[in-house]
């Protein structure tokens, strides 16, 4: 009986061998570290994201604003506020599209005193607004050789649709 056990012992070992040979012949390390790494950056990618300050992103400004041009995201708008003809904070209107190019400020947000770059981006393709507020906050302004920090040119320009309508004030991130 010992035989007939040694010699099914002796087969498997030569099967479990060949395997383990030919397994190592198609598979190396390189294949093993890249299926790795493909679990683990999908792993990470399940993961949830830390939070981080999403104050100077605040979406709309205080309703109770007597006056939409002295919202600290303003410090240097020059135009319609789009939260008054169909658009937001942050998005235009419906009907107009954002122009190519844009000017920035540097505004101070009281609630955390820290200073953020504001994108200006003036939306285009449809015509202004009466009633709506218009604002002419210069803060910062630089004379007209200074383009991207230049208020007062039309920057609809760059767009198919030259036509005027809003301006949106967006946080770009904080000034260093």
């Amino acid at each position: 009986m010992s035989r007939i056990i040694d010699s099914l012992l002796k087969r498997f070992d030569k099967v479990v061998e060949a395997n383990v040979r030919t397994s190592a012949r198609t598979f190396g390390r390189r294949s093993f570290l890249a299926t790795t790494g493909v679990f683990v950056a999908g792993a990470a990618a399940g993961l949830p994201v830390l939070p981080f300050d999403r104050r100077a992103n605040a979406a709309e400004p205080p309703e109770d604003l007597a006056d939409p041009c002295a919202y600290w995201r303003h410090c240097a708008i020059d135009g319609f506020v789009c939260e008054q003809s169909g658009g937001s904070l942050t998005t235009c209107p419906p009907g107009s599209a954002a122009s190519s190019v844009s000017w920035v400020g540097t505004c101070a947000n009281p609630d955390d005193g820290r200073n953020y770059l504001i994108s200006y981006n003036d939306c285009c393709g449809k015509p202004a607004v009466l009633g709506a507020t218009f604002c002419n906050n210069n803060k910062g302004e630089r004379p007209g050789y200074r383009m991207g920090l230049y208020n007062d040119i039309n920057w609809c320009m760059a767009n198919a649709e030259k036509g005027y309508h809003c301006t949106v004030s967006i946080v770009m991130g904080e000034a260093q």
